[in-house]
Formats: C-alpha cells, structure tokens, sequence
C-alpha cells in the first residue's frame, strides 16, 4: 500500500480523529457510501452501524455547504478587481489578528518599486516583528518557484526573514520545496486555503442561519 498525495495534505492538517464525518467532506467518500448504500439496498441487507447518526448527517451537510461555499467565494475573488483584491487581502489579516491598522496597510500596499511586496503587516500589536505579504490574483496561472525566489529575494532586501505569500491560484511542486528547504520563514497560501480562511474569519461571507446541539447536562441533575 502506498499513501497518496490527497492523503499526506490531509495529515498535514493533523485532524484528531478520521470518522465518517470528517471523510464525508471529500466528494469520494460521499460517491463510495452512496454507491453501497445502493448496492445493499438492492440486496434487501444492512445494519443501522452504517448510518449515520443525526449529529454526524448535520456535520456532513455543514461541511458540503463549507466546501461549495468556497468554491463560491473562491470565484469571486479571481473576479474582482487587484485593488479590491488588495483590500480582501488586509480585512483577512486585520481579522486574523495581526497589529497594525488599514492605514498602514494603505501606506505599503500598491508602493511603486515595492519589488515584489505588496505589504507589511506587524506580527502583533507592538510590531516588534515585521511580516511581508506578496498576493497574486491569478486565475489558473501556477505560482511556480521563480515567482518565490523573486519574493524571497525582496524579503532580503528589506532585510526580512518572514513573508506570506497568497495567490488565489495554486503552487507548483518546485515552489513548496523550495520554500520547505529555505532558512527564512514563507509561508504560502493558495487559492483553496485562502478561501477557508476567509470564511472562517468571516471576510466577504454573512451567517444565514445558526444551529445549536445541546446535551443534558448531568451536574444539574441531582444523582439518584
């Protein structure tokens, strides 16, 4: 057996456990229970253990609305404009709580002969660390490694070790081993993860409804 590539991103994400409700957020797990359910159907057999219970059918509805929510919001943003894109840029970061205020965002982003930044951003309040941001908005354009090597050549001439480079494309394989084999920290964020991102912040999305799931709880009760 050998592991592939889909499987080693989503180790990298380090999740807790692997349940049926967290395999129901990949469209061939959702395909595979679909097709067996079938296919027991047609055999008149099954058991209740390959149901899924109620609180695992709503976390597998919520991460289907996740997942297609991304890949619309994801369209949206390689629509806009690159100034509106810059802006979307620095409303997540504010969110994400890095120091600073848009009016220092506004004084570095769009500098002429900014060599490959697009911003800098305080690391905390106190910004006693300096982060620098390069964001491309390409459609279906590869980053590839030349674009990173550009970046990181411009962190070292501000004399720089720490940059977040966000695209709303994806990266080359060169691109992330490059950065994986570098003494400076870059990070990178495609198209994908920039989408969660901004709706786990809550940039460029609204809540349209909420669900709470409650248990009783049993240091109200007295025992008996």
């Amino acid at each position: 057996m050998q592991i592939t590539e889909r499987g080693r991103e989503v180790l990298k994400d380090h999740p807790n456990k692997i349940d049926n409700a967290f395999l129901c957020r990949f469209p061939e797990f959702l395909e595979f229970r679909s097709t067996r359910t079938e296919d027991t159907e047609d055999a008149s057999i099954g058991t209740s253990s390959e149901k899924l219970d109620p609180q695992e059918t709503i976390e597998a509805a919520f991460h289907e609305i996740q997942k297609e929510l991304a890949v619309e919001i994801l369209a949206r943003v390689k629509t806009c404009s690159p100034a509106f894109f810059e802006r979307l840029v620095v409303d997540l970061l504010l969110k994400m709580g890095y120091g600073g205020s848009r009016r220092d965002f506004g004084r570095a982003i769009g500098k002429p002969g900014d060599a490959g930044i697009d911003a800098v951003i305080k690391e905390d309040k106190l910004g006693l660390d300096m982060v620098y941001i390069q964001a491309k908005r390409w459609d279906n354009s590869t980053v590839g490694s030349k674009e990173i090597q550009a970046f990181v050549g411009a962190l070292h001439g501000e004399k720089a070790r720490k940059g977040v480079f966000i695209t709303t494309s994806d990266f080359s394989k060169p691109a992330r081993n490059y950065v994986g084999d570098i003494q400076d920290k870059v990070i990178l964020i495609d198209g994908q993860e920039l989408a969660d991102l901004l709706i786990e912040y809550g940039v460029g999305v609204s809540t349209v409804v909420s669900y709470e799931i409650k248990k009783v709880d049993a240091d109200y009760f007295p025992e008996d």
